[in-house]
């Protein structure tokens, strides 16, 4: 895989988000890359692919899965990751990649939200605090206090305790929502 190619990809990737009707995604998807990159220097071009793609089926209108259509928040969440891995693999084949790294960044991005090795794991706690970091006051303004709460915790718990001071350390303008963030860290759930 050559520079270019994987550069070419990028801003396809990129093009591909802006299209999502959740404003914080394309921002989410570079800062996801960012904490990766914090996480773990040294992340090869598999893992990057992933950090900027793992939302994508946000984008895509006619195969967006929707929270409701799930019994439970996980199972959404689930879906979510399988659903972005189909078109990110989808984005991959248009531009003639090599099928094992399709494969790789497939199955990295379908375990975005569960995590389970150690590369996925990586992932995963860069998009929780990606969330945290970005996407946080306008998934608030858009889910509303109650919704967000729960999200909170549910992203919060996938954090390894080292991690969690990271949240901490995140200020937020918003007095809501900082308040919001010190309720978490101060129960710890």
């Amino acid at each position: 895989m050559n520079d270019n190619s994987l550069s070419i990809l990028s801003r396809e990737i990129d093009k591909y988000i802006m299209q999502s009707p959740y404003p914080e995604d394309p921002i989410h998807s570079l800062n996801t890359l960012e904490w990766l990159l914090k996480l773990m220097p040294d992340a090869d071009e598999m893992l990057r692919i992933a950090a900027r793609g793992h939302d994508i089926e946000h984008a895509d209108d006619e195969r967006r899965v929707s929270a409701s259509s799930f019994t439970s928040y996980d199972e959404y969440k689930e879906a979510h990751a399988r659903n972005s891995a189909v078109v990110l693999s989808e984005i991959m084949l248009d531009f003639d990649m090599d099928k094992q790294f399709i494969e790789d960044v497939g199955l990295l991005v379908a375990s975005h939200e569960t995590g389970g090795t150690t590369r996925a794991d990586v992932l995963m706690h860069a998009d929780v605090l990606s969330f945290f970091h970005v996407s946080l006051p306008l998934y608030l303004d858009r889910k509303g206090v109650d919704t967000t709460w729960r999200r909170m915790i549910w992203s919060y718990k996938k954090l390894p305790f080292a991690l969690r001071k990271e949240v901490g350390e995140m200020g937020y303008i918003d007095e809501q929502l900082q308040a919001l963030v010190t309720d978490l860290i101060r129960n710890d759930f």
